[in-house]
């Protein structure tokens, strides 16, 4: 008898978005403790890019020298409980969740029940399936890493993205002062946010503004470590989250950042962020109170996957993009 087989989108090797397309595959099967969803949503991160692509130096991290072993990417996702292993507690058949999962762009994907939480029916599947990954970075950056307090004035740098967007909504709900860095045709959106200030990058340069922050977030900026050294007030914290130049970002805020921490600053990078069901948990009572809403730039159908990724790949994304099932 022939198993229950699902729609997916699949790749066999690594490359441009063209090695992806669609494949009939066998419909996964829950173990004991993971949760069977019948996906609705997915996100696009850029790991998944990586994971895409796979750069000589990431293939030993995307699994795999020669050939990628994950055939499936994304792993953010929003959807409908399908069917539960014998040791789920947390979850019954119907519900509605959203979180990290194994393989979600396909109709049907598995995810550990510690992993999901349940999805706020004030957001879309849409929405929800673009909080894991760039939520919970931007929340352990802000709240673990840099000690964000209320009254602190905040400068986010590269605060249009996934993360940067999170970034901003996150910092305000703390009760900062924050301030968005973007560019013209993400000024609006920024204010949208809940930016108290924005400043276009293309007009002004907030290193030579004489401003002081009490934490510098770099989300997608191209500074080096010592780029934001100055920005920063007596005791402030820099974290570099992420970068448009992100190897050499990393490399230089490792060698340089323990060096340049004296007389109360504090610069360094947050680590890789750590998903877990708590702070997915702080991200859903965000999103129930309306302190953060996801924004969603381009919406595609599962057939439009490959469109999708090319998109994305243009490096131009506002906020998420977003797929369909």
């Amino acid at each position: 008898m022939r198993p229950p087989w699902m729609k997916a989108i699949v790749r066999k090797e690594y490359g441009s978005p063209d090695v992806l397309h669609p494949k009939e595959v066998e419909k996964p099967t829950p173990t004991d403790g993971e949760v069977l969803l019948r996906v609705r949503a997915a996100s696009i991160n850029k790991s998944d890019w990586f994971q895409l692509t796979a750069p000589s130096v990431m293939r030993l991290l995307a699994g795999g020298l020669r050939r990628p072993k994950r055939q499936i990417l994304l792993s953010d996702v929003a959807g409908q409980v399908e069917a539960v292993g014998k040791n789920v507690k947390s979850f019954q058949p119907g519900d509605e969740v959203f979180g990290d999962a194994h393989w979600g762009l396909a109709e049907y994907a598995c995810a550990r029940e510690d992993l999901l939480v349940p999805k706020p029916t004030n957001v879309s599947f849409e929405q929800a399936a673009c909080v894991p990954v760039a939520g919970i970075t931007a929340l352990q950056g802000l709240r673990d890493k840099g000690k964000v307090q209320p009254g602190q004035k905040v400068l986010i740098d590269g605060a249009s993205g996934g993360v940067g967007c999170f970034a901003v909504q996150i910092a305000k709900s703390f009760g900062a002062e924050v301030t968005a860095v973007c560019s013209t045709r993400n000024l609006e959106q920024a204010g949208q946010m809940g930016a108290d200030h924005v400043i276009d990058y293309t007009k002004e340069d907030f290193g030579k503004n004489g401003q002081k922050y009490d934490l510098i977030a770099g989300v997608n900026g191209d500074r080096s470590v010592l780029g934001y050294r100055d920005s920063l007030g007596p005791k402030g914290t820099y974290v570099m989250i992420g970068g448009s130049k992100v190897l050499g970002q990393l490399i230089g805020t490792a060698l340089l950042g323990p060096l340049l921490s004296t007389g109360g600053r504090k610069m360094g990078f947050m680590g890789v962020a750590k998903l877990n069901q708590k702070d997915l948990l702080a991200l859903k009572e965000l999103l129930q109170e309306g302190k953060i809403k996801p924004l969603i730039d381009r919406s595609y159908p599962l057939d439009e996957s490959v469109d999708a990724f090319r998109y994305f790949g243009e490096g131009h994304v506002r906020s998420k993009v977003v797929i369909t099932i």
